[in-house]
């Protein structure tokens, strides 16, 4: 399992950055702030079956036209 981009912008953190307290940052972020704003997420799981992934490359190229 994967996940990428900057973690402490989630939601879940929102307590935690108003407190400062909770979790700790190294270095700047700046490659984790771009993978959050310059990708393209596709939401998948271990349980994607060949109809599934199918079907999203056929809404994805659908959009893209």
């Amino acid at each position: 399992m994967l996940f990428a981009g900057n973690l402490i912008k989630h939601p879940c953190f929102d307590e935690m950055r108003k407190s400062g307290e909770g979790y700790r940052v190294v270095g700047s972020l700046e490659n984790t702030d771009r993978i959050m704003k310059d990708t393209f997420w596709l939401g998948v799981y271990p349980g994607m079956t060949d109809e599934k992934i199918d079907y999203m490359i056929k809404i994805i190229r659908d959009s893209l036209k």
